[in-house]
C-alpha cells in the first residue's frame, strides 16, 4: 500500500512542479484577453493599436538617445511566453524599450519575449536587402536561455533486470542517449 501512496504523491509533486516551470513570467503578464501573441495575426490586423506579445532571437541592439532598439528575428512563443526555437523564423519586428539597456545583456542570439503595443511601421535593412519592419513600443521583456542536458537511456537495464551473474552486463549495457535544448 505504501509504495502505491508514494508513486501518486511523486507524481503529483512532479506535476506541481512542472506547472510552475512552464508558467508566464510576471513582467509578461497582461490582462487584456485579446493580446496578440502570433505574428502572422499581428501582420494581418489592420486595427493598428494592438496589445502583443511576442519573442525570438535578437538579432541587432542600438542605443538611442533615450531609448533601445531591438531587431527580433519572430519565432512562435508557448503560453509560457517561451519562443521555440524548433520552429522556423517567421519574420523581424523592431522594439523599442525606454531607457538604456545594456548591449552585451541583450546580445545578438538571445532568446527574447517582449510585451507592449503596436506601433506601425519603419524601413530599415537587412544587410543589404530593404526590409519593412512592424515596429512595437515594448514595456517590459523577458531574456530566456538555452540549456542543453544529455538524456542517456541504458535500455539493456529495462529489458533485462539485474538477475544474478547477468548484473555488471545488464549495468553496463548498451547506452545510447540524446541531447535536449530547453529554453528557461
Amino acid at each position: 500500500m505504501i509504495p502505491r501512496i508514494s508513486r501518486w504523491l511523486l507524481v503529483i509533486i512532479s506535476a506541481v512542479l512542472l506547472s510552475a516551470c512552464s508558467s508566464l513570467p510576471d513582467n509578461l503578464q497582461s490582462d487584456n484577453p485579446n493580446i496578440i501573441t502570433d505574428y502572422q495575426v499581428w501582420q494581418s490586423n489592420s486595427d493598428g493599436q494592438n496589445e502583443l506579445r511576442l519573442g525570438g532571437l535578437i538579432a541587432d541592439v542600438q542605443n538611442l538617445k533615450d531609448k533601445t532598439r531591438i531587431e527580433v528575428v519572430n519565432l512562435p512563443i508557448s503560453a509560457s511566453g517561451k519562443p521555440d526555437i524548433s520552429q522556423e523564423p517567421q519574420g523581424r519586428f523592431v522594439a523599442y524599450i525606454d531607457g538604456f539597456a545594456d548591449p552585451v545583456t541583450l546580445s545578438q542570439g538571445r532568446l527574447i519575449s517582449l510585451i507592449g503595443d503596436s506601433s506601425g511601421r519603419e524601413q530599415g535593412k537587412v544587410g543589404e536587402f530593404q526590409y519593412d519592419f512592424p515596429v512595437m513600443n515594448a514595456r517590459a521583456y523577458h531574456l530566456w536561455r538555452v540549456e542543453e542536458r544529455v538524456i542517456i537511456h541504458d535500455f539493456d537495464s529495462y529489458l533485462y533486470p539485474c538477475r544474478g551473474l547477468y548484473c555488471r552486463d545488464a549495468r553496463y549495457g548498451t547506452r545510447q542517449g540524446k541531447v535536449i535544448q530547453e529554453v528557461k
